[in-house]
């Protein structure tokens, strides 16, 4: 099927979406899980297909680690069909309602958005969270996912289509272009009558390709440069932990820590242990004048560049900084507004990080990692927006609608 036809359809159906039951979404939602545990071996198999020609093109560890679906994660698809599922439903939900003096009686109700559009990469998993998230808030979608998952894709959206079409959910709803012809992405985008919003998940290329060439609404991350700063008045255990984690625990990913920064009346006490720790983890240190005379022959100097890279590797950087507000200031900078976190016991320093840092989620003594929908019980997410029109942050199931105006009056008429 064309692009513009597939797009046709998902229009068409949008509207009659909007009156199907709560209970009709949830029932389709948990259905497809079932289908997924029943299938499980057909989607690792699906998978492998999509592992083996990655590994021939030469895809990095970090794309590797995006494209699997092993055992685990596919106890995670299952867990978020019944995650949005058992999220209460926004659809029609009245938000706010006021009289005025002439007895009309106005409110705010949501809606949802239409037809969503979802281009993204490597990650399978997306095709399952994005198409639940659009099912329960009664939007249609359109998946275009890349080249290296199309194996791994396509069962996974026969699976929801059969669900779908078991539970009386309306399958038109759920379109996937299945092709790995790049320019059906370029067509897609270009087609602002029937799809409302686009939102691309990916690398930086892939969102900026998206956001210079549609035509409707995009709502975009273009990459994840996280900071954690260990502030003067730090608790050391947290402050190892956390930088740690924020960087070690899963570094290909956009909520990974880039650039550490560390208040010099600490770091005397906090670098030498924390460089040690990332020594032992294999991570490649690039810092300041000031953080390299902890360790000269490991760490290496820190670019300019540095500060503005996105590494998704074991890679850190690295800078000693004066103060709060030089940190605040690197962070603003340099950073890409996603989540950016301090480790502070002061109580007036945590709240002038969290009002300053101009980014969609900031932490107060927690990693950066945690940024994503299903952690922050949203049951999935959409992307992680970094936009400020709409929606930032992690998108989940309230963030794919929007209000309209209902006014209920009595016969009223404006004189």
């Amino acid at each position: 099927m064309k692009v513009r036809e597939i797009a046709e359809k998902a229009k068409k159906v949008s509207f009659s979406l909007v009156d199907i039951p709560t209970d009709v979404k949830n029932r389709t939602l948990l259905r497809a899980a079932r289908i997924i545990e029943e299938k499980r071996d057909v989607i690792r198999e699906e998978n492998r297909k999509d592992l083996s020609a990655g590994e021939e093109k030469g895809l990095s560890k970090a794309m590797l680690d995006r494209l699997l679906l092993n055992d685990k994660r596919i106890n995670g698809l299952i867990q978020v069909l019944h995650d949005v599922a058992s999220l209460n439903d926004p659809v029609g939900e009245i938000v706010k309602m006021w009289k005025r003096p002439n007895g009309l009686r106005i409110g705010k109700m949501r809606v949802p958005l239409g037809v969503v559009g979802i281009i993204y990469e490597s990650r399978p998993n997306v095709t399952v969270e994005a198409a639940s998230l659009c099912i329960k808030s009664s939007n249609a979608v359109i998946l275009k996912g890349g080249s290296e998952a199309i194996n791994s894709n396509r069962v996974l959206v026969n699976i929801l289509k059969e669900a779908a079409a078991l539970e009386g959910f309306p399958e038109e709803a759920i379109q996937f272009i299945d092709t790995t012809d790049r320019s059906a992405v370029k067509e897609m985008l270009q087609l602002d009558e029937f799809i409302d919003v686009v939102i691309p998940r990916g690398g930086e290329g892939l969102i900026r390709f998206v956001a210079e060439n549609a035509r409707m609404p995009v709502i975009k991350h273009y990459k994840g440069v996280c900071h954690v700063f260990v502030d003067e008045f730090a608790d050391l255990e947290k402050a190892w932990n956390i930088c740690f984690n924020a960087k070690v625990q899963r570094p290909g990913v956009c909520n990974a820590m880039e650039t550490m920064l560390v208040h010099s009346k600490i770091a005397d006490a906090f670098l030498p242990t924390m460089i040690e720790m990332f020594k032992k983890a294999k991570v490649e240190l690039r810092g300041c004048e000031r953080t390299i005379k902890y360790d000269p022959d490991y760490v290496k100097p820190a670019t300019e560049e540095d500060w503005h890279a996105e590494y998704l590797d074991l890679i850190l950087a690295v800078k000693v900084v004066d103060s709060l507000d030089e940190a605040i200031d690197h962070i603003n900078t340099y950073g890409s507004h996603h989540s950016d976190a301090i480790v502070t016991e002061n109580y007036t320093n945590g709240m002038k990080f969290i009002n300053r840092v101009d980014s969609a989620a900031v932490y107060i003594n927690a990693s950066t990692r945690f940024t994503d929908g299903n952690v922050f019980g949203l049951g999935a997410e959409m992307g992680i927006s970094t936009d400020k029109v709409h929606v930032r942050g992690p998108m989940g199931l309230e963030d794919l609608t929007i209000t309209k105006y209902v006014i209920f009056g009595d016969g009223q008429i404006r004189e």
